[in-house]
């Protein structure tokens, strides 16, 4: 049983040994800091060519999202942290109740901070976790697993699958070595081997930062949540938040600091509402009708005004 999770492990393109690094512990600092830097480099382009699978996935999660469905990440280790990472930003980027995208982690809460490394091994544990989230058919589940196959991802995604889900796995190894049936979609970015054999950590976790932030933000601009190139439906949850609103809404209607601040207030804190009072030159009652009419898009309700 070892000695074929061996021969696994050992022919996945993530474990490979890089050329350019294997005297690393020779070089000065300057030098590994430029090695790393120059294997960075690659990642873009690794991501760039996913684009069509990214767009998919985009579009599929819209329409699901538009019918009331979720987002779920399942990952294991530094796969499972990046997930984590961006579902928790979605709410005050983009106010989205939290229940909108999830990040789910093998081995639960405590993994986030320290490495829980026996709890990737089990399927059923995965499955477990649809279970318990009550994954739907009209939520989407995007499993995160540079190596392709982690046990704990597989076994959610497969669950996920049975149920109905839009089911999608996000490695970093080649799409001809993803095979299996239970998907609807791989985004396959094959950034080559690491630095430090090995570890996903680096390229691998910065192509998925890079991938999970495009699958998300522009999901968002698809739904309405940004006005030409800002954030419309941020929460403003501390006191920078306050002021990034204030001029938004300054630069979207041309209007001085004072104004911004009291239309905010009126709109209750609402930035898209806020934009539409000040530029229709209506209540906040009739800017949320506007909008309410435009299926949340700014430019659409001002431009029926």
């Amino acid at each position: 049983m070892s000695e074929s999770l061996f021969e696994e492990v050992r022919a996945l393109a993530t474990e490979q040994r890089n050329s350019a690094s294997q005297t690393m512990d020779e070089m000065s600092t300057e030098e590994i800091l430029n090695l790393i830097n120059g294997e960075d480099a690659l990642v873009a382009n690794a991501v760039w060519v996913e684009i069509p699978s990214i767009a998919r996935v985009v579009d599929e999660l819209v329409e699901r999202f538009k019918l009331g469905g979720r987002l779920f990440y399942v990952g294991a280790g530094t796969s499972g942290r990046m997930g984590i990472v961006d579902a928790a930003e979605c709410p005050p980027t983009f106010g989205t109740p939290p229940e909108l995208v999830q990040g789910i982690i093998a081995g639960g809460k405590k993994a986030v901070f320290q490495a829980q490394e026996g709890a990737e091994d089990k399927p059923e544990k995965g499955a477990r976790e649809m279970e318990e989230v009550k994954v739907i058919a009209r939520d989407m589940v995007i499993g995160i697993a540079a190596s392709k196959r982690t046990p704990f991802v597989l076994g959610a995604l497969e669950r996920a699958y049975t149920i109905g889900a839009f089911t999608v796995l996000l490695t970093t190894n080649p799409r001809e070595t993803v095979t299996y049936p239970y998907l609807r979609e791989a985004i396959c970015p094959v950034v080559g081997p690491e630095v430090l054999m090995g570890s996903t950590r680096m390229k691998s976790a910065l192509a998925q930062k890079m991938v999970l932030t495009m699958i998300t933000t522009t999901t968002m601009v698809r739904l309405g949540k940004v006005y030409e190139n800002m954030m419309i439906d941020l929460q403003l949850t501390n006191r920078k938040l306050e002021e990034r609103a204030k001029r938004i809404v300054m630069i979207a209607t041309n209007c001085d600091y004072g104004r911004a601040g009291r239309v905010l207030e009126a709109s209750g804190g609402h930035v898209k509402t806020a934009i539409v009072m000040q530029r229709a030159k209506v209540t906040a009652d009739k800017a949320r009708e506007m909008l309410h009419k435009a299926d949340g898009f700014v430019k659409r309700a001002l431009s029926k005004s």
